[in-house]
C-alpha cells in the first residue's frame, strides 16, 4: 500500500510538471498568434499541446486506476469502485 501511495504521489507530481509545460506551450502559441506568424508553425504547435494533452490524461487516468485498487482493497467492494471507473472512462470517451 506505502508503494502505490510513493507512485500516486510520483505521478501527480509528473502530471503537474506536464502541465506547466503545457501552459508555457499555450502561452506560447498566443505569442505566435499575436506576431502573426505563419499558420503552419502555429498548428505544429498546437498539435504539441495536443499530444502532451492526451500523454497527461493517460497519467492522470493511470492515478486514477490506482487510486480506485485502493480504495476497492480497503473497502472490500470493488464492484462499486470498478462500476465508478467504467462510467469515468465511459463519460471520457463518448465526451
Amino acid at each position: 500500500m506505502a508503494k502505490d501511495i510513493k507512485d500516486q504521489e510520483g505521478l501527480k507530481k509528473d502530471v503537474i510538471a506536464r502541465m506547466k509545460r503545457i501552459e508555457g506551450q499555450i502561452r506560447g502559441i498566443q505569442r505566435m498568434i499575436e506576431e502573426g506568424k505563419e499558420c503552419e508553425d502555429i498548428l505544429v504547435q498546437v498539435r504539441a499541446v495536443r499530444s502532451a494533452l492526451r500523454s497527461a490524461t493517460g497519467q492522470i487516468m493511470r492515478r486514477y486506476i490506482m487510486r480506485c485498487q485502493e480504495q476497492s482493497e480497503a473497502t472490500g467492494d470493488p464492484v462499486a469502485q470498478y462500476e465508478k471507473l467504467v462510467k469515468l472512462i465511459s463519460d471520457f470517451i463518448d465526451g
